[in-house]
């Protein structure tokens, strides 16, 4: 499994290259506010298992307004060092690796 290209973008992480995107259209939860923003990496040149992050924030596009800021490359490349000191092998063909840091989201209305 890989990533869509169309909308991903790239960043280097300890000398690594990666590819990460953020779901442009919510997820009808996401949109209510009930669930969280995902985003998901890969490995640039050698895609295997994806890292799927569970933010703490709503989806931008939350159809309530609720305050969200955007995914900055700095979240993505703190979530891949974690994941990497936590066992994620993103060249190594597998299930998705998932890391939830919602633990201090809150659902809305």
């Amino acid at each position: 499994m890989t990533l869509v290209s169309k909308g991903s973008r790239r960043i280097v992480v300890d000398d690594t290259t990666y590819r990460w995107r953020v779901r442009h259209k919510p997820s009808y939860c996401q949109s209510m506010g009930w669930t969280p923003l995902t985003f998901a990496v890969e490995h640039a040149d050698t895609p295997g298992t994806i890292l799927v992050v569970t933010t703490d924030q709503p989806h931008p596009n939350c159809w309530y307004g609720r305050d969200a800021r955007p995914v900055l490359p700095s979240d993505v490349a703190r979530a891949i060092r974690h994941a990497r000191q936590t066992g994620w092998t993103p060249t190594t063909p597998g299930s998705p690796h998932h890391l939830d840091w919602s633990h201090t989201f809150t659902p809305g209305p």
